[in-house]
């Protein structure tokens, strides 16, 4: 049985800095990771269908506080500061680090962590180190290569594969390709939501 998504409803219900402050409704609740400028704002416009809802900056690394983004009263898209900008500084970095290892290590209600990816690039060591800190902690990961529409597509195959070799991705993970500007691989994201959620009301 196939449910299709709606979005009636978003709210950014909480901007939280410690687990103390995290939602206590019990919520599935889905992870946005990325370097600075990777996409996640237009990601998240995208998903929940509103065109400026999440505030798309042209200062990278805004974004200072796990934002828990209400999705149709149904679960969580949780928006956490971007890593790899070099004008944040140290010591902001490492509050930023330690706020998102508290939140993987501690948060039963994450259900899937959604990485993006910059098509147009080879992944970062920031990358690499972020997926393997994911997985670490055991996480499902689906990998999102963002702005795809800007790689013609003869040429698509092979950064996957670049994609792919260099962040050794694990069998069991999904990669999407996706943009926002065609909404390729919006269906696919969606699915991966609906079907978390789904099971767990089953």
């Amino acid at each position: 049985m196939v449910i299709e998504m709606k979005i009636t409803s978003v709210e950014l219900a909480i901007s939280a800095v410690r687990q103390s402050q995290y939602p206590t409704d019990n919520k599935p609740e889905f992870l946005l990771v990325g370097r600075s400028n990777v996409g996640k704002s237009s990601f998240i416009n995208s998903i929940i269908e509103r065109r400026n809802y999440a505030r798309i900056s042209s200062k990278p690394g805004k974004t200072q506080t796990l934002n828990f983004y209400n999705v149709n009263n149904d679960f969580y898209l949780v928006d956490v500061p971007g890593y790899g900008f070099a004008s944040v500084s140290k010591e902001r970095q490492q509050k930023f680090g330690m706020m998102i290892e508290e939140y993987l290590a501690n948060r039963d209600n994450l259900k899937e962590v959604f990485l993006l990816i910059d098509f147009r690039h080879k992944p970062t060591q920031d990358d690499l180190l972020m997926y393997n800190f994911l997985k670490y902690y055991d996480l499902s990961v689906t990998i999102v290569a963002t702005k795809v529409d800007k790689i013609g597509r003869t040429l698509r195959d092979k950064q996957v594969k670049i994609i792919k070799d260099t962040l050794n991705i694990n069998e069991n993970d999904k990669f999407v390709l996706f943009s926002s500007s065609t909404k390729l691989g919006k269906n696919e994201i969606i699915n991966t939501i609906d079907d978390i959620i789904y099971q767990k009301k089953e």
